[in-house]
């Protein structure tokens, strides 16, 4: 049928008013007062219900079902127990927008009335622990559940291809490793935006927050063992004592943020084991340092592990051992790279996201020395944009609090939780208008 000028002129301008903005901003905020309170017992569920990291079956079996019931060609078990969720509507951009999934070995201490009580038994040891959401996943799953419908049911309001991961062994630093080196670009393409977001324990629910650059650290562990020789605790004379020796090392190891580095370069080394000895009388023959080791750049990581390896050697020189008894000093072959916020993409979401829940709802994030495996999916050699940004989880009682001298619990923490509804409200009309808006820009331009 051919369309008349005066018809087409109405067809331009109804397809105009059905894609204001302030159309879609109704449409969202129905569309979550809607589903608030299935999503709130979505998350209830899935906050009495955690996995540990590698062990997400029922889990990620669970966010395989609700994409599959929105119509997406879902994936499951994919590095590990990973879920790709792919929806293609028509031309535009691919954007991938992640949740992680797995949950850490904790007992919980919230006394909430869903409060966790799974106890599982920890693979690192073997020991019964109990299993607490306390990085706020839950809320991410939650998050990413929502918004994934809510693009669905608005569909007509933009085009391109959604990428839904569900991801593994966050807190491990694997899972992210463990689904790209399954082939996940090349077996559902590079997108040309990455998505995700995490919970804040510091930022009031109802807000979000943004960084640029880089936000969160490598993360690296170090296993030193320092050997000697053993005696008895009365003839020290007689011993090379590796707790003196590692002690030496703890020590020398806090001059090299001080004195080997820029000032200007962000670093932590810490020692957090130091284990040795098995009586107060015998002095042994071996001790062992477990470090963890947070930089932004990959030349202060280097930087700092030729500074470790080189104090190692000198201390044990000083000690007079010979070398076969010099530290072993182990790198663990897999870190947590440090995440980049592009620049560009990060000033996209914050115009979208104040746009969404006001500019004063949108704070400054400063740069953290927590780690998180997000940061892969911008590091390969597609070098795709990546953002990943903050959401305001706490709840308004616990903020009056804290200007009275409480402690405000930090992820971790057995006391950490979401305040529930303004931080999935936040969440997915965030989240949601940003993945629109960025289909609909990339599409523009």
């Amino acid at each position: 049928m051919r369309l008349t000028i005066p018809s087409l002129l109405i067809a331009v301008l109804l397809l105009s008013a059905h894609k204001n903005p302030d159309t879609l901003s109704k449409r969202l905020d129905n569309f979550i007062q809607t589903e608030l309170e299935t999503l709130e017992a979505f998350y209830k569920d899935l906050h009495q219900s955690p996995e540990i990291s590698l062990f997400e079956k029922e889990t990620s079996a669970k966010l395989a079902n609700e994409l599959k019931s929105m119509g997406f060609e879902v994936t499951q078990n994919y590095g590990g127990y990973g879920v790709v969720g792919i929806f293609k509507n028509g031309d535009g951009p691919t954007i991938l927008y992640r949740t992680d999934m797995d949950a850490l070995p904790m007992a919980e201490k919230t006394e909430l009335p869903y409060a966790s009580t799974v106890k599982t038994v920890n693979p690192s040891d073997g020991n019964e622990v109990g299993v607490m959401h306390s990085c706020g996943h839950d809320m991410h799953m939650t998050v990413w559940r929502g918004t994934a419908q809510a693009m669905i049911e608005m569909k007509d309001q933009w085009s391109g291809t959604l990428m839904m991961i569900g991801q593994p062994a966050e807190e491990i630093g694997a899972g992210s490793a463990l689904m790209l080196e399954n082939g996940l670009y090349e077996d559902f393409g590079v997108p040309d935006y990455g998505v995700g977001l995490h919970c804040n324990p510091t930022i009031p629910a109802g807000k979000v927050g943004f960084g640029k650059e880089y936000t969160m650290a490598n993360v690296e562990s170090v296993d030193i063992t320092v050997k000697g020789y053993g005696a008895h605790g009365a003839s020290p004379h007689m011993s090379i004592d590796p707790v003196v020796t590692a002690s030496m090392i703890v020590m020398e190891l806090q001059t090299i943020v001080s004195r080997s580095l820029n000032p200007i370069d962000a670093a932590v080394i810490t020692v957090g084991s130091f284990q040795g000895g098995t009586k107060h009388n015998i002095i042994p023959d071996e001790v062992k340092l477990q470090l963890t080791i947070r930089t932004y750049t990959d030349e202060v990581r280097m930087k700092i592990k030729q500074r470790i390896n080189e104090i190692c050697k000198g201390v044990a020189i000083a000690a007079g051992l010979p070398e076969e008894l010099y530290p072993d000093v182990e790198y663990f072959e897999n870190f947590t790279p440090s995440n980049y916020n592009d620049p560009e993409l990060v000033d996209k979401l914050i115009q979208s996201s104040s746009a969404s829940i006001g500019k004063e709802n949108v704070v400054d994030a400063a740069p953290q020395m927590v780690g998180e495996d997000f940061s892969r999916f911008g590091r390969t050699e597609h070098n795709v944009p990546t953002v990943l940004f903050w959401l305001g989880t706490v709840p308004e009682e616990r903020i009056e609090k804290a200007k009275k001298g409480y402690k405000l619990p930090g992820l971790h923490s057995p006391f950490y939780y979401p305040d529930p509804k303004p931080s999935i409200e936040t969440g997915v009309k965030v989240t949601t208008q940003a993945l629109i808006d960025l289909m609909n820009q990339h599409t523009t331009n």
